[in-house]
């Protein structure tokens, strides 16, 4: 693995902001997306990035993708989990993302609803 790779992985702050929410564990693209308020687009590029990078790890379950932090990787480089786990939740923007994490899965909606239109009351930034 080349270390220069994780670390410009590591390097932004969208791509920051989706390690910081699957610190919890594994997301779909699409609760990504709904979660930080951003793109398609925009989560595919910093998704494939952190993939590139092996930060990430995912795998399809019928028409969805799941995203999950690898832990090979983050056993090889442990400094990766310190800065996901200590100092994201330093920087207000993370701390408001991982609230909006927690109130999307105390809501119970699922991949399908989220496709089917039905809309997450609380997932735009503040």
């Amino acid at each position: 693995m080349d270390l220069i790779e994780i670390l410009k992985a590591l390097a932004d702050d969208t791509r920051m902001r989706i390690l910081n929410i699957l610190k919890s564990g594994e997301l779909c693209v699409c609760e990504i997306e709904i979660i930080l308020d951003i793109s398609q687009s925009n989560a595919s590029r910093h998704l494939n990035r952190l993939i590139n990078a092996r930060i990430l790890d995912n795998y399809k379950v019928g028409t969805y993708v799941y995203y999950k932090i690898d832990e090979k990787t983050v056993k090889e480089y442990p400094f990766i989990r310190e800065i996901i786990e200590e100092h994201t939740m330093d920087v207000n923007p993370y701390q408001k993302d991982y609230e909006r994490l927690k109130k999307y899965k105390k809501s119970g909606l699922s991949c399908d609803e989220l496709k089917e239109g039905k809309v997450f009351k609380d997932y735009k930034s503040k």
